[in-house]
């Protein structure tokens, strides 16, 4: 099992900003694809009033600011000079979807999905949209919200795919600015397939590929849940990738790049669970060379050394 694919945390609201402009994606985006990176997800198109884009719909209508810089257009140039997929992340309002009114969350983001393709589609490394309000359980209209939102992405885009990454309610989900790092409970592994069950059969033809976050859980319990995570996604007819999340939620401080031996230890179980690919959150923070964080480049070196080591297998 190796990385295929990454998350572009660019409208973040718990990971320092790394302030980097073309020249140094650029050169992110060669790092990606010398460790065989092939597809970017940009994690979200906006948030609350920050945008990746010059949206006219969202500074109309949600007072956003307007960017200095186009990074969806950046990205997309990127992504065709390095021969890479893009999934355009739609916007989180950070207000009603997880406020009880889902559906203006959704009918704001059809606006903003037939903005985005008449702006954008045309780009060959357009690929796919990811619906970025992460859930873990079925809560607040998730179903209902993902049916739609997906539906349209598709229609707008002839059928492009359409990507959710949630994740497990584990005892590791808690608040990020929780000073705890865990909490006494989680979703037990029944529950768990129980409600995403439910939530596939909700969604089924809406949505084409889950990518469950590895991260709440605890490591010994992993497998067990990637197993039902890919029979989940079988019984429902959607790709099942795994969001292995390239940051260490163990540590006191927030958020620092993994031990390699962890991330290499869920990589594993992940094949052994028969996952069909890997995307990480996310390459450019902590695992990049060139990130703010000296302990990524270390973590590149290490997945260096490990993707030379299953080529000579």
């Amino acid at each position: 099992m190796v990385i295929r694919g990454t998350f572009l945390d660019e409208i973040s609201h718990d990971i320092p900003h790394q302030n980097w402009g073309p020249a140094e994606w650029d050169a992110d985006f060669g790092h990606m694809r010398a460790v065989g990176i092939d597809t970017v997800v940009l994690i979200r198109g906006g948030y609350r009033r920050w945008l990746t884009y010059p949206s006219a719909v969202l500074q109309d209508r949600e007072g956003a600011f307007k960017p200095p810089v186009d990074l969806v257009r950046l990205f997309l140039e990127l992504s065709e000079r390095h021969g890479m997929r893009f999934y355009f992340g739609l916007y989180d309002s950070g207000r009603y979807w997880m406020h009880g009114e889902p559906d203006r969350e959704v009918e704001l983001n059809r606006r903003v999905v037939d903005e985005v393709w008449a702006a954008y589609g045309g780009s060959p490394a357009f690929a796919g949209w990811y619906l970025s309000q992460e859930c873990s359980r079925r809560l607040g209209g998730i179903v209902d919200l993902y049916a739609s939102l997906g539906e349209h992405c598709k229609s707008v885009s002839g059928g492009l795919p359409v990507l959710i990454s949630p994740y497990i309610d584990g005892p590791k989900s808690v608040d990020q600015y929780s000073p705890a790092l865990t909490r006494d409970s989680g979703v037990t592994p029944a529950e768990h397939e129980a409600e995403w069950d439910a939530i596939f059969a909700g969604i089924r033809g809406s949505v084409d590929i889950v990518a469950f976050q590895d991260g709440h859980v605890d490591f010994a319990d992993l497998p067990e849940f990637l197993a039902i995570n890919r029979r989940l996604a079988d019984r429902h007819g959607l790709e099942c990738w795994t969001n292995s999340e390239s940051f260490d939620r163990d540590m006191p401080i927030r958020f620092f790049p993994i031990k390699w031996e962890k991330l290499r230890l869920k990589l594993e179980a992940a094949a052994a669970a028969g996952i069909e690919r890997a995307i990480t959150f996310e390459f450019s923070h902590f695992m990049s060379p060139q990130s703010a964080y000296p302990q990524a480049g270390h973590l590149y070196d290490r997945y260096r050394e490990y993707l030379e080591e299953q080529a000579k297998r």
